[in-house]
């Protein structure tokens, strides 16, 4: 990937977590695909998938739930132990946690 390209991918991550911050619960689903998947040249990173997917089905979008599962099927409890303390630290510095559930 380019200068450019890594440029703008950077700014499209940095702009959906803003919206995750805010609240916006496709921008949780988006960041959950981002890293399941590598789009936008982005790492696949499942711990990180899966932290995005289960913020997302907290807020009750059916998507996130059902992707959130799929990818536990390829990670070891460890990993999925591990998203599950990030995603609850990212609930704890964030207002997004008055909003969710």
């Amino acid at each position: 990937m380019n200068a450019i390209s890594q440029k703008s991918a950077d700014f499209l991550l940095r702009s959906r977590i803003a919206d995750a911050e805010r609240g916006d619960v496709e921008a949780l689903f988006e960041l959950g695909v981002t890293y399941s998947t590598g789009r936008g040249g982005i790492v696949v990173d499942l711990i990180e998938a899966h932290k995005w997917f289960n913020l997302g089905a907290l807020s009750g979008d059916t998507r996130s739930q059902h992707c959130r599962a799929e990818i536990s099927h390829e990670m070891t409890a460890r990993e999925i132990a591990e998203a599950q303390r990030q995603a609850r630290s990212w609930l704890g510095v964030t207002a997004y946690h008055s909003r969710a559930a």
